[in-house]
């Protein structure tokens, strides 16, 4: 499993690009419900009507924003999303590490 992270901070947020390679294959499906479930997580994932995660939804808020979910389609088992946070509030590198290692333990 391997995982990458680019991070562009925004005022006090962190706007994230995770890509997250998985030892086996998942669905977005899944990967879907267990964000929605996860505590401090709002999935935003929309796009064809503008729902993803922006900054100024995370602005001076505790939850971190999750969307655009897709498979990486150059390589197998991999997916990535988008993390958008409010530093000051949680910081954003902490959580994209946090929300890819509890996607891992749920596909193992």
């Amino acid at each position: 499993m391997q995982k990458h992270i680019c991070v562009v901070q925004y005022f006090k947020l962190f706007l994230c690009f995770v890509n997250v390679e998985f030892e086996n294959d998942f669905t977005l499906e899944k990967v879907r419900e267990l964000l929605t479930n996860m505590p401090g997580v709002i999935l935003q994932d929309d796009p064809q009507k503008g729902i993803y995660p922006m900054p100024l939804n995370a602005h001076e808020r505790d939850a971190v924003f999750v969307g655009r979910l897709r498979r990486d389609e150059s390589q197998p088992n991999t997916l990535n999303l988008w993390i958008v946070s409010d530093n000051l509030r949680k910081g954003a590198a902490t959580n994209a590490i946090q929300i890819a290692e509890y996607i891992m333990r749920k596909f193992k």
